[in-house]
This record gives structure tokens, sequence and C-alpha cells, in this order.
């Protein structure tokens, strides 16, 4: 087992800062060279806590905030024109940056792209659902409507 600091928020496994266990292959093979952790060492209690002071400056400050954009971005569907061929494949797929950049441009609300979570990849026009970690109690699902530019 190999003990490593989160630097990333990882689905089942926990948030930025947080000191976890995990296998070794699962830590050298996925978590570290990904840039979602760290290997644990003495010395990393000080980035454990720049960490969290920096994550604790991101999230929305308290529980009704984030309850009340939930319920704005679960409200309607969010659109977002990308490059498409003709059966409706797109060129490349859709990141997590270009769903933040919609959700904002259409007055829904600001999120920040390191708490979307795209769970198969969109790669074809259509309506996706798309989830939002929006406080370590609230989630929201939105759905996406992506369309091709024209």
């Amino acid at each position: 087992m190999s003990k490593v600091i989160l630097t990333h928020e990882v689905t089942g496994l926990g948030a930025p800062g947080d000191v976890i266990e995990v296998k070794n292959g699962f830590a050298r093979n996925y978590l570290v060279p990904k840039g979602f952790a760290v290997v644990w060492t003495r010395g990393g209690e000080k980035q454990v806590e720049q960490i969290k002071a920096a994550r604790a400056a991101r999230a929305l400050h308290n529980l009704e905030d984030a309850q009340a954009l939930k319920a704005n971005l679960e409200q309607g569907k969010v659109k977002l024109t990308v490059k498409a061929g003709r059966e409706g494949r797109l060129f490349g797929s859709v990141k997590t940056a270009d769903i933040a950049a919609a959700v904002s441009a259409a007055g829904a609300g600001e999120i920040d792209k390191r708490k979307v979570e795209i769970p198969n990849a969109i790669k074809a026009t259509g309506d996706h659902k798309v989830l939002v970690r929006l406080h370590d109690e609230v989630s929201a699902t939105i759905t996406l409507q992506v369309v091709a530019a024209k």
C-alpha cells in the first residue's frame, strides 16, 4: 500500500488535500502520472495545508449558496455549440472547460471546471447528462444540449 496526497478530487477516493492509502500500482500507474496525487512524504504536510487552503478559497462558502446554484443549474438545458461532422459526430470531444464556459455564457452561474464530471465522453451532438459537484454535500446534474456549429 502507498500513501498519497490527493491534489485533485477523485470520485470514490477523496478531495484535494486528503492523505489516503491506495494500492501501489494504482498510485504508480494512474494517480501520480495523471497529476491527481503526489507521493506522501513527511515534508508533504505543508503541501497538504496549502492544498486545503486553496480548496477552501475556491469552494462555495455555505450550503445555501450551493443549493441555490443547484436549483439554477438544473432548471433548464445548457446549450453548447461545437464543430461537428455531417452525422453529428464531433471533431474531438467536449471538455470540462467547455462545459464551464457554456454554463457561464447561459447565465446559470459560475462553476469550476475541476468540479465537472463527464461520465461518458461526449463525442456526438444531442442531449447529455453531466454531474457538477458544488459542495461536499451538493451535486447538480446538468442537461447539456450539444449542437453543431453552422
